[in-house]
């Protein structure tokens, strides 16, 4: 199946199929798929640095992390994100052979310009009628700057920032590092 223009309207399996043979990624909102932009030199580096490190704290917890290629289903809002890391301890997920997962823990975005309102608002709203969702962290591309967001109760979120030179915690998954290890190599950039 391919996108057309007269074809406006999918539904989850069409986009499912399409996305499958797709070269690029695309988000499925609301029966309508949205092609999504490539990403920066630094939102790359940031990923993969935090991607390491999650897998390596994660290794033999019974949970797994998925960076960038993974979609989150949100069924009762007919929608499909593509988080950049996300943390599932649930055995849905981790023993489904879907091309997605429902119950993540710890949603991570790396912001960017054209994203950031959009993470920040409508995306982390959705993300939020998910039971198992506990954490929600921005990472800044342009400075040293993590938001983080927990779960206190259904309606309760408690805003956390980490500067340059602060030690990150992700209580969700009980992981900390250096805010730096996150912004490693970065510097090549300038």
């Amino acid at each position: 199946m391919t996108i057309s223009k007269s074809h406006t309207y999918f539904t989850p399996e069409e986009y499912l199929e399409i996305e499958r043979v797709s070269p690029i990624k695309h988000e499925y909102l609301q029966a309508q798929i949205v092609a999504m932009a490539g990403a920066s030199k630094a939102h790359v580096i940031i990923t993969g640095n935090l991607s390491a490190l999650l897998v390596k704290h994660l290794r033999g917890k019974g949970c797994i992390s998925y960076a960038t290629d993974m979609k989150v289903r949100l069924p009762s809002l007919n929608l499909f994100y593509y988080p950049d890391l996300a943390v599932t301890f649930d055995d849905r997920d981790r023993y489904s052979n879907e091309d997605f997962i429902m119950h993540p823990k710890l949603i991570i975005e790396v912001l960017s310009d054209s994203t950031e309102a959009f993470d920040r608002g409508e995306k982390f709203a959705d993300y939020k009628t998910i039971a198992e969702f506990e954490e929600y962290v921005l990472l800044h591309q342009k400075q040293i700057l993590v938001e983080q967001f927990q779960r206190k109760s259904n309606n309760l979120w408690v805003p956390q920032i980490y500067r340059a030179g602060d030690t990150i915690k992700f209580t969700s998954i009980g992981f900390s590092c250096a805010i730096a290890k996150l912004y490693e190599n970065i510097e090549q950039l300038l």
